[in-house]
């Protein structure tokens, strides 16, 4: 391993890539640590410590969106805009024609969706600053006095609007960096920087695992080392299987039609149509988790006023119902399941057009045995991604219930159980296969060995 390693930085081109895209990353998390000059940062700390509420949400966005609005920073919005834009125009383009047209044109029409794509992100920036800084910061008391206006209680709204253009910027500035890592870097831009705020908070959890484990057996107050070892065993099977679904395929056969070339005959050659087993990637658990992340965050808001109602049905009612939302309560996971699979046949259904591929199938000359080019081969591939969708899906919900499992089974903090069971470990684990991926393209085009073999 160290010597495919050293052959790595031997190339001077894949050095070159490598070196630019950790420096482009480490300018992303330096942003991090520069606050706006709005906020108190005293507030801040005391906020970051609260369990649950409106902090347990932001932390769990930022785990899926490479941001950190509970630091108020000028990255604090991440990445989300732009993911917010791109899923936007994915979504659009299978009900607009001209977008579905751009998509066709290749090149040219990625560049110009890419182009519509920032512009929306900008957009989107404004509207989602704006409510931050002016619903958030100043509502929840973590902006200093001297920028509040003590008559009315609220901001001015000049350092309201430096505030807003600032985390705008921001966010564009690490819009261009997933932008230059995928130009002049390595590996998918967007996706490494995800994966980068995933990585810097990993450490601060395996410190907090640190500080309640025990070698003593039978410490129910701490983690003993027979459930410190099911933590790990659990941690290196979410690796695995990770690594296998992403890998996993349904191979379909192929024949190719022979042609005649002056005296030659060439062609007829069977070939495999490769359909992954996970079409959908992580994007199930990101729409399930946002979608059921705002029904709790809205009753433990209006917990307080329940509190002063007389009327016992009611608040046993509202109870009842914020009781439910808990994550570690059997109807969210329940509900949890349901919408990753129902957003992993949807996302799939966006992603994968199978009678565009039954198209391109019959235009290149090739052909399914026993199914006729067309309709009938359009139909035959649906169905298949049907039933390895099925099976994609399930693994992505064992995936994300696993968090839960450990919390209540284990007895770990929530936020140790995201990082080493459960979605970030997904999208790392993901990510950083991509990676290797693309290391080895480059020795095997070199005619070395790559990483993986």
């Amino acid at each position: 391993m160290f010597e495919k390693l050293r052959v790595v930085w031997q190339i001077p081109e894949l050095r070159k890539k490598i070196l630019l895209t950790l420096f482009l990353l480490g300018v992303y998390r330096v942003g991090f640590q520069i606050s706006l000059p709005i906020v108190d940062t005293e507030k801040i700390q005391q906020f970051q410590q609260s369990q649950g509420g409106l902090n347990g949400m932001l932390q769990q966005v930022a785990i899926l969106s490479a941001s950190k609005l509970n630091d108020i920073t000028i990255f604090g919005l991440g990445i989300m805009p732009y993911i917010s834009a791109s899923i936007i125009f994915q979504l659009l383009g299978s009900v607009i024609p001209s977008l579905e047209a751009l998509q066709k044109e290749g090149e040219a029409g990625r560049k110009k969706i890419n182009e519509y794509t920032r512009y929306a992100t900008v957009f989107l920036c404004l509207i989602q600053s704006w409510f931050f800084v002016t619903s958030f910061a100043n509502s929840q008391g973590l902006v200093s006095a001297e920028f509040v206006n003590s008559a009315t209680g609220n901001m001015y709204l000049g350092w309201t609007v430096v505030s807003v253009l600032t985390m705008t910027a921001g966010t564009i500035f690490l819009m261009w960096l997933g932008e230059q890592i995928d130009e002049y870097g390595i590996g998918n831009g967007i996706s490494l920087l995800i994966m980068a705020g995933i990585l810097a908070q990993m450490p601060y959890a395996g410190l907090e695992l640190y500080q309640i484990s025990s070698l003593t057996l039978g410490d129910a107050a701490k983690l003993d080392p027979p459930r410190l070892m099911l933590l790990a065993a659990m941690f290196i099977g979410v690796v695995v299987g990770t690594v296998f679904i992403t890998l996993g395929q349904r191979r379909i056969t192929m024949q190719s039609a022979k042609h005649q070339r002056g005296r030659r005959v060439v062609g007829g050659g069977k070939s495999y149509l490769p359909l992954k087993v996970n079409q959908a990637g992580v994007m199930p658990i990101i729409f399930a988790s946002s979608l059921l992340m705002f029904p709790g965050l809205f009753l433990q808001q209006l917990d307080p006023m329940v509190q002063g109602w007389d009327d016992g049905f009611w608040k046993s009612l509202f109870s009842g119902l914020a009781g439910a939302f808990n994550q570690q309560s059997f109807f969210y996971n329940l509900l949890f399941l349901v919408l990753i699979y129902f957003f992993c046949y949807f996302w799939t259904a966006i992603t994968f057009n199978p009678k565009d591929m039954s198209e391109n199938l019959k235009n290149f000359g090739s052909f399914i045995p026993g199914y006729r080019p067309g309709k009938r081969t359009a139909d035959y591939l649906e169905k298949v991604m049907f039933r390895i969708t099925y099976v994609g899906a399930g693994f992505l919900a064992l995936i994300a219930i696993i968090p839960s499992l450990i919390v209540t089974g284990l007895n770990v903090p929530w936020g140790i159980a995201m990082f080493y069971g459960g979605t970030s470990l997904l999208i790392a684990v993901s990510v950083a296969f991509d990676l290797v991926q693309k290391i080895d393209s480059h020795l095997v085009m070199r005619n070395y060995k790559g990483l993986l073999e």
